[in-house]
This record gives structure tokens, C-alpha cells and sequence, in this order.
């Protein structure tokens, strides 16, 4: 079966915020994957391992097509925020192996299903809870993006290394001395604001 233009749009931008996400762990050490950065503890290796579980949910369950495998940190026993780390049996390897199934199961959903599909999301509101398909993808994209982003943040705090994608910074090409000058600039922007 050919994609709509439509369902091949969503997929392909699906597609490329999956891409960020992975492309973000690039040349890191296990150590640095793992890194707490933020005080609720946002690391790379855990944003991942979070939107493998995501999707196996928004791509699987709702559409009664589960992901094969089991997700403990997905149980309802599970800790909080089970999701949103790597404990030290899961690998980056693991984690990454993971969500690209995660992701072929996905893209298995989007290839059979028409857009029109209607799913069901137990933990969304009664009155949303039966979204179309084109809805999930939609949903999937931003969250993936939203992510994504966090990604991008980790990722500069780490190494400094920045960009929207593999071969796109998508940035000013300006040397450190202008990056220096630039955030100094905002700096003093931030604390005129504050004394006025």
C-alpha cells in the first residue's frame, strides 16, 4: 500500500525528529549519556529510553497492536520516572537497539493503518480518548520534537556541541569571541530588565 502525501509528511517528520534524538547521543561516553543535568535529573540516554516507551504506547497499544517486548519501567508497579534514566544493565547500545525496534513496530502501525483509524488512549480524557491515527502522528511529532529539544540543550551543557540536525546546525556561524560577545549581550539585556 502507497502513503497518502499526507500520511507520508507526518511519517517523514516523525522520522527526522527520531533522528535528532539518536543523533544527539553521538561520541559520547556512557558517562555523559547518563549525566543528570538539569535538576529534575533530564539526561540523553533517559530521553530516549522515555520515547521508546512512548511510542510503543501511541503506535502500539492504542491501535491493539502492542510492542512485543515487555517495558518493565512502563508497569504500573514501576517507580516514578522509571522511564527517564538508564540503570547500569541498560546500555547505550540496549537503549538504542530498543527504540529503533520500537520504531520499526511504529512504522509497521503507520503502514497499515489508514489516517482515518481510530485508536484508543486510556490515559488521555473521556471525551479525546479515540483519536484517528493522523491525530497520534501529530501528538508523536511534537512530542518527539519537545524531546528533541531537551536533547539539544543536554547535549550543549555536556560538550557544547549544537545543531537542529546531522549536517544542519541551523545556527550563526559565528566564532567563540562572537558567541562570547553575543551571550554577554543578552546578559546585560537580562540584567537592565531586571533593574528597571
Amino acid at each position: 500500500m502507497t502513503e497518502s502525501p499526507a500520511k507520508s509528511d507526518l511519517h517523514h517528520y516523525l522520522t527526522r525528529a527520531r533522528e535528532a534524538m539518536l543523533w544527539k547521543l553521538d561520541g559520547l561516553s556512557e558517562y555523559d549519556l547518563r549525566r543528570p543535568l538539569t535538576p529534575t535529573g533530564t539526561n540523553l540516554l533517559g530521553l530516549v529510553k522515555h520515547m521508546a516507551g512512548v511510542e510503543a504506547g501511541y503506535l502500539g497499544e492504542c491501535f491493539a497492536r502492542p510492542f512485543p517486548e515487555p517495558l518493565p519501567w512502563m508497569e504500573e508497579d514501576a517507580e516514578d520516572n522509571a522511564d527517564m534514566w538508564a540503570t547500569a544493565e541498560e546500555s547505550r547500545d540496549s537503549v538504542v537497539a530498543l527504540y529503533r525496534r520500537v520504531w520499526a513496530h511504529g512504522d509497521a502501525t503507520i503502514a497499515a493503518l489508514p489516517l482515518e483509524e481510530t485508536g484508543e488512549v486510556p490515559w488521555w480524557p473521556e471525551e479525546v480518548r479515540h483519536p484517528t491515527l493522523h491525530r497520534i502522528l501529530i501528538h508523536l511529532i511534537a512530542e518527539t520534537n519537545r524531546h528533541a529539544g531537551h536533547a539539544d540543550i543536554v547535549r550543549e551543557l555536556i560538550d557544547g556541541a549544537v545543531g537542529m540536525r546531522k549536517g544542519s546546525e541551523n545556527l550563526p556561524g559565528g566564532d567563540q569571541a562572537w558567541w562570547d560577545g553575543y551571550r554577554a549581550r543578552l546578559q546585560k539585556v537580562a540584567e537592565d530588565a531586571r533593574h528597571a
